[in-house]
């Protein structure tokens, strides 16, 4: 009986995980790991629990509250279930609620007291923008348009980690992160179009169709590209060419099922062209380029 009890916690803390999604964390330790190498320096321990609450604590709070408010459409999406996402059960509302609760306010708490005003302010704002994304009444993930350009809140830690350690953000990387989000979130949501539109859910992708989301992407992760060349040329470049394929491989074939067969490199963009930019910048950080 003994091991009852950690047995049940073990399986419970997997629970969560799998339903923070951590194939998608890069979205947000991604972010913040490079902004703190944009200040000037590898690592910060300041910025450590910033960079921890990006982890699994952030995650749980974007997917889990996702979830709770997704169950009926989550139940006839044949991805749910996998590392794509979860399929909760009714009765787990209340686990992932008091999950995203217990790790986060502790966090929340602690930047109340350890950082800036203006850090905090923004805080605040990632984290209000993700629960509203999902829960009612706002509920952004239901309102065309406005359900992408939310998703430019995934570049906030690049405004969050500098201000935390009151240095200037890098404005062309944050505001390129931003646009390439307001990209990515509509082109991944056209492989969930005939749940959405049968759930009643209008996205972006639901409201433009296969080739109107691929055109709308396309011109956000040109914007993006422009942004990113201020900075860097190589990172623009393999941005484009990522960006360029998943565009034209939708505009070939402009369906739901060619929405989901382009998902996983989708999926690998971030790591890909992160990969890239963590390179050229942990050099430009021991040339003394940044901050």
């Amino acid at each position: 009986m003994a091991g009852v009890a950690p047995a049940r916690a073990g399986a419970v803390l997997r629970r969560l995980v799998h339903i923070s999604r951590p194939v998608l964390w890069v979205n947000t330790i991604g972010s913040g790991v490079v902004a703190v190498w944009l200040t000037g320096a590898l690592m910060d321990v300041r910025a450590l629990p910033v960079l921890l609450w990006l982890t699994l604590p952030f995650n749980l709070l974007i997917y889990g509250v996702n979830d709770i408010y997704d169950q009926e459409t989550d139940a006839a999406n044949p991805r749910k279930g996998s590392l794509e996402g979860a399929r909760i059960r009714p009765s787990e509302v209340r686990l992932i609620a008091g999950g995203v609760a217990v790790l986060n306010v502790p966090f929340l708490l602690w930047f109340l007291l350890a950082l800036p005003t203006a850090a905090n302010a923004v805080v605040l704002l990632y984290a209000g923008v993700f629960v509203f994304y999902s829960a009612r009444p706002l509920r952004f993930k239901a309102r065309p348009f406005l359900d992408a350009l939310s998703n430019a809140a995934y570049a906030l830690p690049l405004l969050i980690v500098p201000l935390a350690l009151g240095v200037e953000p890098v404005w062309p990387v944050a505001l390129g992160l931003m646009a390439w989000s307001v990209a990515k979130h509509p082109f991944d949501a056209v492989q969930d179009i005939v749940e959405d539109r049968a759930a009643g859910i209008t996205t972006t992708a639901v409201r433009l169709g296969p080739r109107g989301t691929a055109l709308w992407s396309g011109a956000w992760w040109l914007l993006s590209t422009v942004l990113f060349a201020l900075e860097s040329i190589p990172v623009a470049a393999v941005n484009l060419a990522i960006a360029g394929t998943l565009v034209v491989g939708l505009l070939r074939d402009p369906t739901p099922a060619t929405g989901h067969r382009l998902y996983r490199l989708s999926v690998a963009f971030p790591y890909v062209a992160g990969s890239v930019a963590g390179v050229l910048l942990t050099v430009a950080v021991h040339l003394g380029r940044y901050p």
